[in-house]
């Protein structure tokens, strides 16, 4: 008989937030545990634009969501502390978490900054039962690098990453598909993967309200109104991937960063906001690994997980955030179709270390004093934090303080889109 799978999928507590607070704690400015207080990772506090990219509990309780802007956030919760994100701290976080998974398996699937899933089967003599082996990686993370995670075990990924989703923080979860029934068919419909507010109003219109039903509805009515998705989430409701959460690819050739907000943007300055952080964390990673890329691509995915994207071929190898955000935004400005959009993804690939030094069109004198500055840039921020120093082109921009940092507020792979 055929081992079964065993994946696991680890899941950051509140990874701004806490990777923030492991860095500046007893900073001034920061108090002892910004997890404990109502606190976000967001806007700048003093132009008050933005985002809220994490939050608190104790924020949470007052209604802050992630995704919303911070103004709606104060009104909700005026005492709400915003605290700037800080990219290099979460990629040097991340990467030691992912450093550390590694030692338990060679198949170690990132998906975004702050999520992994890893392949566990045949393990079992090596580090002992899943839930034996999920509790030694907890404890390993909390206590060699300081932060906790949600630890989700099953046969495949979907089922793994809704088990990481149960109580949190700081806990190991099963969802077996024996248990789907017990644990999962309980839950409103929006708690399922790939369900966000649209597709739960069609769901609720139908009298759909929990997993449980979906996972027992007319196969065939769903499709009828929802095409494909309505089989893809029927199938996701009784504990099947069928569409697969993470794709083969062959070796990766280039950076990516996406993320899927919770509220829909509906505004294409809101994206070019949202674009402007994700070229940023991939500009920083490619002078971070000392790597340039020709290709720049947009995706974006609407509320109804239509999908388009568009990429753009430089004609010569770079690392400028700014030469990419151009790009990008030149790419937006071509895909634009008015609709909500739900995820937002951007990626240079062709990725190689040059070999050589390339004339382009910004001229031999632009390019090298663009490389300079953004080499100082990232050293500056590197020593003494993302507000040390700012893009003077973003100066005075709405924009200005998502320079780093974008959590897939979950929820998709960062290094391969």
């Amino acid at each position: 008989m055929k081992r079964p799978h065993i994946y696991f999928h680890i899941d950051v507590n509140s990874a701004f937030l806490s990777w923030s607070s492991l860095l500046h704690s007893g900073e001034e400015g920061y108090p002892e545990d910004i997890q404990k207080i109502p606190a976000a990772i967001g806007g700048n506090e003093q132009n008050r634009h933005g985002i809220v990219l994490a939050k608190s509990v104790e924020a949470k309780r007052y209604g802050v969501c992630t995704g919303e802007p911070l103004a709606r956030a104060r009104e909700k919760c005026p005492g709400l502390l915003v605290f700037p994100p800080d990219y290099d701290q979460y990629v040097r976080c991340s990467r030691k978490m992912m450093q550390l998974l590694a030692e338990y398996s060679p198949c170690v699937e990132q998906y975004s900054i702050d999520e992994a899933f890893v392949d566990m089967t045949g393990t079992e003599k090596l580090f002992g039962e899943p839930l034996e082996c999920a509790e030694k990686i907890r404890m390993r993370i909390r206590e060699e690098l300081g932060f906790t995670v949600n630890i989700g075990i099953s046969t495949n990924r979907l089922l793994a990453k809704m088990a990481s989703d149960f109580e949190k923080p700081d806990k190991v979860h099963t969802l077996f598909p024996e248990e789907v029934p017990e644990k999962m068919w309980p839950l409103p419909v929006r708690e399922l993967f790939g369900i966000g507010r649209s597709t739960e109003k069609k769901l609720e219109e139908l009298g759909i309200h929990t997993i449980g039903e979906l996972a027992q509805s007319d196969r065939e009515a769903l499709i009828r109104n929802m095409k494909s998705q309505g089989a893809m989430i029927r199938d996701y409701a009784n504990g099947i991937e069928s569409v697969p959460m993470v794709s083969k690819g062959g070796e990766n050739k280039g950076y990516g960063n996406s993320v899927t907000l919770p509220s829909d943007l509906t505004e294409m300055e809101d994206v070019r906001l949202v674009l402007l952080s994700l070229c940023e964390t991939v500009a920083a990673r490619l002078r971070m690994d000392q790597m340039k890329g020709s290709v720049v691509t947009v995706q974006l995915v609407d509320s109804s997980f239509r999908r388009w994207s568009h990429q753009e071929n430089l004609g010569h190898l770079t690392d400028s955030t700014n030469e990419i955000y151009t790009s990008a935004c030149r790419l937006l400005k071509e895909m634009w179709k008015n609709r909500p959009v739900r995820l937002i993804g951007v990626q240079v690939s062709k990725a190689a270390k040059e070999e050589y030094h390339q004339m382009t069109l910004f001229g031999e004198a632009e390019t090298e004093k663009q490389r300079k500055l953004d080499a100082a840039i990232d050293a500056i921020r590197g020593k003494y934090g993302e507000d040390a120093i700012k893009r003077t082109s973003f100066l005075n921009s709405q924009y200005s303080h998502m320079s780093k940092g974008l959590n897939q507020a979950k929820r998709k792979k960062q290094d391969k889109m």
